[in-house]
C-alpha cells in the first residue's frame, strides 16, 4: 500500500493519496486496455477509523454506491452512526425531475431524516448541522460547470467551515475529465448553475474541485473548510470512465453525458434538446426547423421533465445518438457548430435566445458572438487566454496524472 500525504496547508486541508488493489468500475486508459478503478468510498479502511464514535451527516443520492449497495447502507451495517442525510437536486433517490424543488423527508428504508438542499435553501443551516461531528460528500458528478452538484458541495464546504465541522469528500472519476474547454465564468454572472470562475468543462474530479474551492479562497469571507479527500485508485485524466448509474434523470447514458457540455447551451434558447423524450441531451430540434428526416415530440414525464420545452410539438432536427465514444475522446472539445447552426436556422433571430443563456454561458460574450455571426474558431480563440490561466490554477490541485495535450 502506498500512502502519500501532501503537506498540510494552513487551510487544514488533508489529502490521502492511495494505491490499493480491489474490484471496482472499469476505466480504459491510453496505455492499457481494461484496468480496475476504485472510487473513494470503496476504500473504507482509510476513512472508517475517522468515523468511529462520531455522529455523521452525509450528502448523498442514488449514485452514492459501492458496487450495487448504497453507501448509507454499507456504513450502517458497519456500525457507523448516520444522523442526517442531505439531498441535492433530483433528491436522495435521484428520481426527481430537473428544477423540481425537493422537500425534507425521512428515508423509509433507514428512518434517517433527509434534509433537502434543493428547496428553500441551498446551504445547510446551523440548526441542520447540530449533533453532527463530521460530514461526508459522495456524489457522482459529470465535470461540467452547469451541473449543480459542485454548487451543493460549495455550500456544504462553506457551512462546515462556518460551524467547525470537518468534511470528507469521497472522490469519484470525472467522465468528462479528459479535457478542458469553454468560456470561463465571469463572476458577475454567478448562479447556482455556475458559481466559480472556471470553464464549462473543467477537467477535475469533485475532490480536486473541492481543493480548488478551498485553496483559491472562494468560500464566503474566505473561510477554510477542514477538508479530507479520499482519492480514487488507478484513475488518471487520460482515463475514460463509464458511469455505473445514470447521474440524473435527463442524462440516461454515456452519450448524453458526453453531449451535455455542448447541448446544454441550447437550454438557453428556443430549441429543445430532447427533454420529455427517451433520449434527452442526445438530439436537438424545433418545430420551425426544416424537415431533414428526423423529428421528436417532447411529452410530460414526471420523473424527468414535467413540462419540457415545446411540449407536445413536433420538433424537426438532428439525432446525435450515433456519435461514438471515439468521437468525443478524439475531439476533446465542446461542439459549437450545433448552437451556431440552430441560430442560423431559426427564423426569428431576435427570439432565439432566452434570459437563461447568459447565465449558462457565464457572460454576455458568447451570445454576442453568435449574434454577430462569428465562426467557431473565432469564438474558441477568445477563450484561449482565460483557459490557459485556469490551467495554471487547476494544476495546483490535481490528485491524478493529467491528460495528454
Amino acid at each position: 500500500m502506498l500512502i502519500k500525504i501532501l503537506p498540510l496547508k494552513p487551510t487544514l486541508i488533508s489529502i490521502l493519496c492511495l494505491a490499493l488493489l480491489s474490484c471496482g468500475g472499469k476505466t480504459t486508459n491510453k496505455d492499457e486496455n481494461i484496468s480496475i478503478i476504485k472510487v473513494g468510498c470503496e476504500q473504507m479502511d482509510e476513512y472508517l477509523p475517522i468515523l468511529k464514535d462520531k455522529s455523521i451527516g452525509i450528502v448523498a443520492n442514488h449514485s452514492t454506491i459501492i458496487g450495487q449497495t448504497h453507501l448509507v447502507d454499507s456504513l450502517l451495517s458497519r456500525g457507523v452512526l448516520i444522523t442526517k442525510i442531505f439531498s441535492p437536486e433530483h433528491g436522495f433517490r435521484g428520481d426527481a425531475a430537473d428544477g423540481v424543488l425537493i422537500e425534507n423527508d425521512v428515508d423509509p428504508k433507514t428512518g434517517i431524516p433527509v434534509i433537502s438542499l434543493y428547496a428553500n435553501k441551498r446551504k445547510p443551516s446551523k440548526e441542520d448541522l447540530t449533533q453532527i461531528d463530521l460530514m461526508i460528500f459522495d456524489i457522482q458528478d459529470v465535470g461540467v460547470r452547469f451541473y449543480t452538484y459542485i454548487s451543493t458541495m460549495h455550500y456544504l464546504m462553506e457551512a462546515c467551515a462556518e460551524n467547525g465541522i470537518p468534511l470528507i469528500v469521497l472522490d469519484r472519476p470525472n467522465p468528462n475529465g479528459f479535457y478542458v474547454d469553454g468560456p470561463v465564468l465571469d463572476t458577475n454572472f454567478r448562479s447556482f448553475v455556475g458559481m466559480h470562475p472556471v470553464p464549462v468543462v473543467h477537467g477535475m474530479t469533485v475532490g480536486e474541485f473541492a481543493l480548488m474551492i478551498n485553496g483559491e479562497g472562494w468560500l464566503n469571507n474566505g473561510v477554510q473548510c477542514n477538508l479530507t479527500v479520499i482519492p480514487c485508485y488507478n484513475y488518471s485524466h487520460d482515463s475514460t470512465y463509464t458511469l455505473p448509474v445514470s447521474p440524473s434523470p435527463n442524462l440516461p447514458n454515456q452519450t448524453s453525458v458526453y453531449l451535455y457540455p455542448s447541448l446544454c447551451f441550447l437550454e438557453g434558447t428556443m430549441v429543445s434538446i430532447g427533454r420529455g423524450t427517451d433520449f434527452p441531451f442526445q438530439v436537438f430540434g424545433h418545430p420551425s426547423f426544416p424537415d431533414m428526416g428526423f423529428y421528436f415530440t417532447p411529452e410530460s414525464r414526471p420523473t424527468s421533465s414535467i413540462n419540457p420545452p415545446l411540449k407536445d410539438q413536433k420538433c424537426y432536427g438532428f439525432d446525435l445518438r450515433d456519435y461514438t465514444d471515439k468521437y468525443f475522446l478524439d475531439t476533446r472539445s465542446i461542439n459549437l457548430s450545433w448552437l451556431i447552426f440552430a441560430h442560423q436556422t431559426f427564423p426569428q433571430k431576435d427570439k432565439f435566445f432566452n434570459n437563461y443563456f447568459n447565465t449558462l454561458a457565464g457572460s454576455r460574450n458568447l451570445r454576442e458572438q453568435i449574434e454577430k455571426g462569428f465562426d467557431e474558431q473565432t469564438i474558441r480563440s477568445s477563450w484561449t487566454r482565460d483557459i490557459e490561466q485556469f490551467m495554471e490554477i487547476r494544476q495546483k490541485y490535481l490528485l491524478y496524472p493529467d491528460f495528454s495535450r
